[in-house]
């Protein structure tokens, strides 16, 4: 079977690990990792942070300065379905 017939290809394979290790680097910084989807609306992300909880916010400018306002904090099963939906598994 080849990578194409599953629908993942090499380029797909690196961006995921890249992905994946900047989401570990950020987390061993214990700094939130942001999470962009073409799901979400214009101007909302997921933010999740090393202690496993996860946020749905809204990003926007003030002036020069971008500021967030959380949407709603997702509970467990609802995270983890982010997580599984993008391969942060």
């Amino acid at each position: 079977m080849q990578p194409s017939d599953i629908g993942i290809t090499t380029r797909d394979e690196k961006y995921l690990i890249t992905v994946k290790n900047l989401r570990s680097r950020n987390f061993s910084k214990n700094l939130p990792f942001l999470i962009l989807s073409e799901q979400l609306p214009d101007g909302q992300v997921y933010r999740e942070f090393p202690d496993g909880r996860m946020e749905l916010q809204e990003v926007f400018a003030e002036g020069a300065k971008f500021k967030s306002k959380v949407i709603k904090v997702l509970n467990a099963p609802e995270a983890d379905r982010v997580r599984k939906e993008y391969g942060l598994f």
